[in-house]
């Protein structure tokens, strides 16, 4: 997986690319733990991610739970299969979602 950030004042965009399972979770985890000090507004952009695992899914929870003291965030470009997996997982009715 490849993780890309772009910080500008109080807003991150992260674009995830790959795949966000077990293996990469962690990795992800560390580097949102860098980065969201300050953040009000997170935009996470699916647009080239393949495939989201239940522990992707837990480190999107996680952040969104923080995020909701703190601002909003939103998950946009999300392909058809992970949408999928959002909806039968109930995270399209807790979470901003947008294909």
């Amino acid at each position: 997986m490849e993780i890309k950030m772009d910080k500008n004042g109080t807003d991150l965009t992260v674009v995830l690319s790959g795949r966000l399972d077990t293996m990469t979770s962690p990795q992800l985890e560390e580097e949102l733990t860098k980065e969201l000090d300050g953040v009000t507004n997170l935009t996470f952009d699916f647009k080239d991610l393949e495939y989201i695992s239940s522990a992707g899914l837990r480190v999107l929870l996680s952040t969104q739970k923080h995020m909701m003291k703190v601002g909003e965030m939103k998950v946009i470009n999300v392909n058809d299969t992970i949408m999928e997996i959002f909806n039968v997982t109930g995270f399209s009715d807790i979470m901003n979602v947008s294909a």
